[in-house]
């Protein structure tokens, strides 16, 4: 007996599934196996799914040295910094946007959305964090990417979901605009901000590019998020000069030293998305079904 065609579906999906996750996890088992492998190992090329004659020297390197701790704690505290002012900016931006009073909407909403297609470039980009003086200090990390257009446009596509009917009692009893933003409107909002919540959380946390703009000068290496001090190191520590300065006693540390650096900065935003995997796939699908 032949089995239904949607069941030979499944299997196929499912395989692909299979199939893709494995071309996700494969390199960071490799990665994993790396850092913690011998140097001997890593320079013959043995390494591969399984870590070779264990070492740890790699993470007692990065664990101790004050210069990845420093980069660490900044980074993580500017994450939550960014994540927090992005949700403030993107809430405050979407809110007033649903109100079909508001003068002017179609035209602030066209304008809005404009900007995700066109930008000034990065030299005008640049000059400008220059005329305001933030170059080279931290607020030129939060600042400039503290709202994103398309997550705004989200998080007002799911406040267009929440009945008005809740908004209109709220104002027949004389609740003030941002009393019925903070009492209503955010507490009826938990996926999409958990979901907004991550994306600008890892963007922030893998974002190196900003920094290696607007950090270039004099005083700016005190701020350089982790992924800049990663992207320097991955960049000059193959130089034989550069790892007798960062004291590599062999090629094969500073392999491990970088798996180690990379698995280092990975897993704390890996330990993240299971918290709010809950509310991810309500938050991704606002307008995609409509009644």
């Amino acid at each position: 007996m032949h089995k239904p065609k949607h069941y030979i579906s499944d299997y196929v999906i499912a395989a692909i599934c299979v199939v893709i996750s494995l071309i996700c996890i494969i390199p960071m088992i490799n990665l994993l196996a790396r850092s913690l492998s011998s140097t001997d190992a890593l320079i013959k090329h043995e390494v591969y799914l399984l870590p070779v004659d264990i070492n740890i020297d790699a993470y007692q390197m990065v664990l101790t040295d004050p210069k990845y701790i420093k980069s660490f704690i900044w980074t993580v505290i500017l994450t939550i910094i960014c994540t927090i002012v992005s949700l403030v900016m993107t809430a405050a931006c979407a809110y007033p946007l649903i109100y079909s009073e508001l003068k002017g909407r179609s035209v602030i909403n066209i304008f809005i959305t404009i900007t995700m297609f066109f930008n000034a470039g990065t030299i005008p980009n640049y000059l400008l964090m220059q005329s305001l003086g933030l170059l080279n200090k931290p607020l030129v990390l939060i600042l400039p990417g503290c709202l994103s257009v398309y997550n705004m446009i989200i998080m007002r596509s799911f406040f267009y979901g929440i009945p008005e009917s809740l908004r209109e009692s709220a104002q027949i009893d004389g609740a003030s605009f941002f009393r019925i933003l903070s009492s209503i409107y955010i507490p009826l909002s938990k996926p999409v901000i958990a979901t907004l919540a991550l994306f600008y959380a890892v963007g922030r946390w893998n974002g190196y590019s900003d920094a290696l703009m607007y950090l270039s000068g004099p005083g700016g290496s005190k701020w350089y998020p982790l992924q800049l001090l990663l992207y320097n190191i991955l960049n000059n520590v193959n130089s034989v000069e550069v790892a007798t300065q960062e004291g590599f006693s062999s090629p094969g540390l500073s392999e491990a030293l970088k798996a180690a650096i990379v698995m280092f900065s990975t897993i704390p935003i890996l330990c993240v998305y299971p918290r709010l995997q809950k509310y991810f796939m309500s938050g991704v699908m606002v307008g995609a079904v409509k009644e």
